[in-house]
């Protein structure tokens, strides 16, 4: 009774500090650390202790899962190259650096577990970019590097952890070995990915009931981590690359309903995970800071070190990266330089989050031969890198992104698009109709052509500017009225006893099925 007690208050405060970020204009990821980190000092509140598998099994897939069904496999293919040099070339760039670093600092403590901090450091948390990014309104191309990079960038930081723990605690290690734990653990990853691809591709085009396809959608990425680790592969590649191809092939895969109705639902899981999340970051300050033994000068002076290295080894792999990029013939001629604010946000997005928390949770208790190590101070260090990133990056991104400019995306371009294309869908449907027309009254005919010219001459619309009120607009203001009067006949018919409540709520239905596409169409 008392762990359903702590669910239920975690969640709900994780809700009021969401409500509470949209109502001051805060970014709600950092508002919740913060009331973690004093929740987590006051007398008798519940402390919890995370659990470096809970996070790796429990909490990330289902957002690993949820942020690649979302993510353009066109997009993430285009970009590919800066999203690998991100995810794999910086994590490996970053885990080394500060792995020396920690190795000057502290010379008694051996490389090898040096560098698996570096490793647990290294990757930008794939929930912190997805939930600050998209929310700041940063332009489209940034969005995808930065959500492509969080997506791959965790598998990369996890191999190498596990490498370099082997190698600290003195089993077999060696280029070799590593190459071959590398070749497992990624091909594996993409061999189960596309394994589930298939397997739950195949289901859910056979699925009807969309309350089944949402039960389905739920089970798939807790199902493809216990595969991965049962055969040492990596859970997170599996997850993504199923995701990705899923999200892909979701229009043919799904019904209508299915979608909406899953759209919904993995947005409330989002919501709820993503908050808690946060708040148990915070709420971690205590049991690290209490549990800390080392000397306060040491502490601060590689804390310093390690947050300043990771900040800098992100600025100097990106723009480099960059200008290098831009000398590859094929990179000239595919895109046009990009301004240099773009590089710029893409290295100050580098915020840690509840992953790199939980692998260093998991690093070994001692080292070769039983030898201790300060491993309460590298738990810190992971956690002050969480922090600092989140309160000095996180939270001074929307203004930076404002500061430098960015051109942002053109919607007088994507409405000329979208508007090209409803018109060739809209030439698709008329020609269907003609060739069924015989097969149903005139009326009806006349009526689902008017209903095609309405809705491709509502896209054209958006050309016309927000200066004045659109007819589609009028449309929706004065059918959300005649709703609301709709519903409350409902409403006193049913109070009245004239009509069963079934009635009323099938009737409700339909009503908030079309409200909810006028509030969509009205950008709400």
């Amino acid at each position: 009774m008392e762990d359903l007690f702590e669910v239920v208050l975690f969640l709900a405060i994780a809700t009021f500090g969401a409500a509470l970020a949209r109502r001051l204009g805060l970014l709600s990821p950092i508002l919740l650390v913060v009331a973690g980190l004093v929740l987590s000092f006051v007398p008798g509140f519940p402390q919890v202790h995370l659990e470096p598998d809970l996070v790796l099994t429990g909490i990330l897939p289902p957002l690993l899962y949820i942020a690649a069904l979302e993510t353009s496999v066109p997009a993430f293919r285009y970009n590919l190259r800066p999203i690998l040099l991100l995810a794999v070339g910086l994590v490996i760039f970053t885990a080394v650096l500060v792995g020396l670093v920690v190795y000057v600092v502290m010379p008694d403590v051996p490389l090898s577990i040096c560098l698996a901090l570096g490793a647990v450091v290294a990757p930008p948390d794939a929930v912190a970019a997805t939930a600050v990014a998209r929310r700041i309104g940063l332009p489209r191309r940034v969005v995808t590097i930065l959500e492509g990079e969080s997506l791959v960038n965790d598998a990369t930081a996890l191999v190498l952890l596990r490498a370099a723990s082997a190698a600290a605690v003195g089993s077999a290690a060696g280029i070799a070995n590593i190459g071959r734990e590398v070749v497992v653990a990624a091909g594996g990853g993409i061999a189960i990915g596309l394994l589930g691809v298939l397997v739950f591709g195949f289901i859910h085009r056979r699925i009807k009931d969309p309350i089944l396809d949402n039960a389905l959608s739920l089970i798939t990425p807790f199902s493809l981590v216990l595969l991965a680790e049962q055969v040492q592969a990596s859970s997170v590649v599996a997850v993504v690359v199923a995701g990705l191809a899923l999200g892909h092939r979701m229009p043919v895969l799904m019904s209508a309903a299915s979608r909406l109705q899953m759209n919904a639902f993995w947005r409330l899981v989002k919501f709820l995970l993503e908050g808690l999340v946060f708040l148990l970051v915070g709420l971690q300050l205590r049991e690290v800071v209490t549990g800390l033994d080392t000397p306060w000068k040491t502490t601060v002076w590689v804390t310093a070190a390690v947050l300043l290295t990771v900040f800098l080894t992100r600025f100097a792999w990106v723009f480099p990266a960059t200008s290098l990029a831009r000398l590859v013939p094929r990179s000239r001629r595919r895109t046009a330089a990009p301004p240099y604010g773009f590089p710029f946000v893409i290295s100050w997005a580098g915020m840690r989050g509840v992953v790199t928390l939980a692998a260093a949770l998991a690093l070994p208790m001692t080292l070769a031969n039983g030898a201790p190590y300060p491993r309460k101070l590298f738990v810190w260090l992971a956690f002050a890198v969480i922090v600092a990133s989140l309160l000095v990056q996180g939270a001074t991104l929307p203004r930076v992104a404002r500061r430098l400019n960015l051109p942002s995306d053109d919607p007088v371009q994507d409405a000329l698009s979208a508007a090209g294309v409803q018109q060739q869908a809209a030439r698709a449907a008329h020609q269907r109709l003609d060739e069924l027309a015989e097969s149903a009254p005139a009326t009806v005919v006349e009526r689902l052509r008017r209903l095609v010219d309405e809705r491709t001459n509502s896209v054209w619309e958006r050309l016309g500017g927000a200066e004045q009120e659109t007819p589609s607009e009028a449309y929706g203001r004065l059918r959300q009225e005649m709703i609301s009067a709709e519903r409350q006949v409902l409403r006193n018919a049913r109070d009245e006893g004239r009509i069963p409540e079934e009635v009323l709520v099938q009737a409700y239905r339909e009503l908030d099925l079309e409200e909810s596409l006028l509030r969509r169409g009205r950008g709400r």
